[in-house]
């Protein structure tokens, strides 16, 4: 698990492609402290795991579906990476709940100043994300855990404060890139949970519908 408060701004060295397979090797520095093979690290928002590190790299396999579903396909030698170490026990959780497993990916439409902060509009290559996205709720940009300042039409806007312009990958972002998008958790579940409950009135044996009666059985009233 990822809280979205990016590390350092890592940078591709080398892509292997073997069809839509890709082994990439990474510099990075700080992500590096106690690194172990095994371990997960967050590269725009993907959770990758470390097969192999050196003094200032590490490596990582990205599969079939992490390929069609990411931009990490998109990156050229030498592009920026937002990295993040996954979460530890003791760490202070700063941002949201970010698994690390990408919806899909976003095209920025605009980028504007607004006085100290910069506004991103984006819109999502596949509209059924939009479901999950609303306004002043959480969201993951490549990696980075941001909150939507508004979301209608098949568009979405964050806005980001100079800190975390300025220590994320997303400063060399323009109109016409490419981002890792993942929705807020929560959403997805209750999406899940209620079709259960459809399902369950329509005669499919599944799990019991979580609606009125249900909490009033479970003392919720």
């Amino acid at each position: 698990m990822f809280t979205g408060l990016i590390e350092e701004v890592g940078s591709l060295r080398r892509a292997e492609r073997r069809g839509e397979a890709m082994v990439l090797t990474l510099g990075a520095k700080k992500v590096l402290e106690h690194v172990a093979i095994g371990d997960s690290i967050a590269v725009n928002g993907v959770c990758l795991t470390v097969t192999s590190y050196g003094k200032d790299s590490f490596t990582v396999d990205v599969m079939p579906q992490t390929y069609r579903s990411s931009n990490l396909s998109t990156l050229g030698s030498g592009s920026p990476v937002n990295l993040e170490r996954a979460l530890a026990a003791n760490g202070r959780f700063g941002g949201h709940i970010v698994q690390g497993h990408v919806d899909g990916t976003a095209s920025i439409v605009s980028v504007e100043q607004d006085q100290n902060a910069v506004v991103f509009t984006l819109k999502a290559d596949d509209p059924h994300l939009m479901r999950y996205v609303i306004g002043k709720g959480s969201i993951a940009i490549d990696g980075i855990s941001l909150t939507v300042i508004h979301a209608e039409d098949g568009y979405f806007g964050v806005s980001i404060i100079p800190h975390t312009l300025g220590e994320t990958a997303l400063s060399r972002k323009k109109a016409g890139s490419s981002v890792n998008v993942e929705c807020d958790i929560l959403g997805k579940y209750v999406e899940h949970l209620l079709g259960v409950g459809q399902k369950e009135k329509a005669g499919a044996k599944t799990f019991s519908a979580i609606d009125e009666s249900f909490l009033s059985r479970h003392g919720y009233s």
